[in-house]
């Protein structure tokens, strides 16, 4: 038996992903802990209580306001919180908002385009450009944030403008690079990124803002992310066949897991064979067209792009169109040779749908598509309200000072990441057992992640100035987000593995405008008038965001694939049966006019 890699490819590019995950998550987030320490806090205290003696409000001094407006500041060694860690730039709640969302702005606008680059192009410069400008445009804010609050929405924008095209590129390339066996786990710890990201960000950017000042948060955070550019493009590669270096035993491995998936497929393999016996000169759909080879004894091969799509990720139901696979027929050759004897047949790689028309009205009118998007969008506006404002609750509220409010921000992520590990191995074991369904498993994880979260932000609203049980039902609730992963995140492949990238990227894009609703509203709420009351207001309304993620969903959705997503066959066999008409309709001109011409 042939012994495989020490460190198989698949390992190191799930690693590589999780870590630009990270990257970007990170880089996101270091701002909300940052502008903590940039706004000058006394400042801002004394144009409100301006505002409020001119308007007739009450005033809002935070050092001696009563327990309503804010809580009581704890009682320790550092009860000096708010007045010695006040910046340079005097930004009111509304700025600061925008500052916040801005960045979500940019990545409103690339989620499709991103989608569809990747799907037709290469999905691993995508992903190593999008780390790339966040790295850029991280290390240039302090240059900006001195210019003007204008030049710092510009760079958040354009740092979002290049994050928008991540997940839809790299939901492009798992479906390549994750075994079916190991779909829930692999997946999981790629997604699990974003949440590691946050882990680590949250805290190193208290400490680096306290001990070096703020401007240390984005040289350094964007520094080091450097390196992984670099090993991004040493590692990793499209798909196992574009590896130069993946190890013969692994890539075997890919092979069969695909040729046993393209026999174990269901009801939808089904149709593709009945197809494909009806008319041999398609494949089983009807991007499984075979290569045809230039000579006529040559074998039919994959292109080198085509047939890397191992549909085991996240429960996929076998290889329904993906693979330009040719039924009963298995190679073993190395990748790297492979291509080569692609490349003298004279094929060149393209990637595996580039020109799959979107069939627009079944899309507008599938239940378990709406159900999706619904759910990511509202999954979205509780994870940015713990992601984005949790630090200034807990600094304007709890009043915790920037170490305090870092650290404590970044344990509800830790919790986050060893859940969903652990969330995502019982469910493939209880899948494997044979006891749940794909869309149970879909139902369930997304029932976990919304109305937990949605308890645990009722709960807070009642804690109210209990810091401890704050902090506890926060962790509570943010780690029960993790399931997510299992959920409504990757729902797309399941009802339609043709066109994943392409949906991951319609209901990221509508998942994104909470991104700049979030800060807007918590924005409007707490202008000059950051009490508990008001918290109380935006708690209430996210749980009620979560309940309803969670009645949709449950109602509309599915974790079967649905027969759309074979919509292109069904018109290119019209179209194939149409110009054979033709072809038969211009012979049998030609033989008139022949016997014409030949009485």
């Amino acid at each position: 038996m042939a012994k495989g890699p020490l460190i198989p490819a698949r390992y190191i590019f799930t690693a590589l992903v999780s870590i630009g995950l990270a990257i970007i998550y990170g880089l996101k987030v270091n701002l909300s802990v940052a502008i903590v320490v940039m706004i000058n806090s006394t400042e801002l205290a004394s144009m409100a209580s301006s505002e409020a003696s001119h308007g007739g409000h009450h005033g809002n001094d935070n050092g001696t306001a009563p327990p309503e407006f804010a809580c009581a500041a704890p009682v320790s060694h550092s009860n000096v919180t708010v007045t010695i860690q006040d910046g340079p730039f005097a930004w009111p709640e509304p700025v600061q908002g925008l500052v916040l969302s801005a960045y979500f702005w940019g990545y409103l606008l690339t989620q499709i385009p991103g989608g569809m680059i990747a799907e037709k192009y290469s999905a691993k410069w995508v992903i190593w450009a999008s780390v790339l400008v966040n790295v850029v445009f991280t290390i240039l804010t302090p240059l900006a944030a001195n210019i003007s609050y204008i030049a710092v929405l510009v760079v958040r924008f354009i740092e979002g403008l290049g994050a928008g095209v991540s997940l839809p590129a790299i939901h492009v390339m798992l479906t390549k690079w994750v075994l079916p066996q190991e779909r829930n786990l692999m997946s999981s710890l790629a997604y699990a990124g974003m949440a590691l990201g946050t882990v680590i960000s949250l805290p190193f950017s208290g400490i680096l803002a306290a001990a070096l000042g703020w401007e240390a948060v984005f040289y350094v955070q964007g520094g080091l992310s450097m390196i992984w550019c670099v090993l991004w493009l040493i590692f990793v590669f499209d798909s196992p066949e574009d590896h130069p270096r993946i190890h013969p035993v692994e890539f075997e491995l890919f092979e069969t897991s695909m040729h046993h998936n393209d026999h174990g497929s269901h009801e939808a393999s089904k149709e593709a064979a009945q197809l494909e016996d009806h008319n041999n000169a398609e494949g089983s759909v009807v991007v499984m067209t075979p290569v045809i080879p230039d000579k006529p004894n040559a074998p039919k091969r994959r292109n080198s792009h085509q047939g890397h799509h191992w549909h085991g990720f996240h429960g996929w139901h076998g290889f329904h169109g993906w693979h330009g696979w040719h039924a009963g027929h298995k190679h073993h050759e190395h990748p790297k040779l492979h291509k080569e004897h692609v490349k003298k047949q004279g094929h060149h790689p393209v990637h595996d749908h580039p020109n799959l028309p979107i069939p627009w009205r079944a899309l507008a009118t599938s239940g378990p598509f709406w159900a999706i998007l619904v759910a990511h969008s509202c999954s979205n506006f509780g994870w940015y309200m713990l992601l984005v404002e949790l630090p200034t609750y807990m600094k304007a509220i709890l009043r915790f000072n920037i170490s305090q409010n870092a650290g404590l921000s970044a344990i509800p992520y830790v919790c986050l990441w060893v859940f969903s590990i652990m969330w995502s191995n019982r469910l493939d074991w209880a899948k494997g057992k044979g006891w749940i369904t794909t869309t149970t498993v879909r139902k369930l994880s997304t029932a976990v992640a919304s109305l937990f979260p949605a308890a645990c932000f009722v709960g807070v609203s009642l804690v109210g100035c209990d810091r401890q049980a704050a902090v506890a039902l926060m962790t509570v609730g943010t780690m029960f987000v993790a399931g997510m992963y299992c959920g409504f995140l990757t729902n797309h492949v399941d009802i339609a593995p043709n066109y994943a990238g392409t949906l991951m990227a319609f209901t990221n894009t509508a998942a994104t405008i909470p991104g700049f609703i979030v800060p807007a509203f918590v924005g409007h709420l707490t202008h000059g008038n950051q009490t508990l009351g008001q918290w109380r207001i935006i708690f209430f309304t996210t749980a009620a965001v979560f309940v309803l993620e969670f009645v949709v969903y449950t109602v509309f959705a599915s974790g079967e694939e649905q027969s759309w997503n074979h919509v292109v066959v069904e018109h290119k066999s019209a179209m194939e049966k149409h110009t054979a008409k033709e072809v038969l309709h211009e012979s049998e001109s030609e033989q008139l006019e022949g016997k014409t011409e030949n009485p």
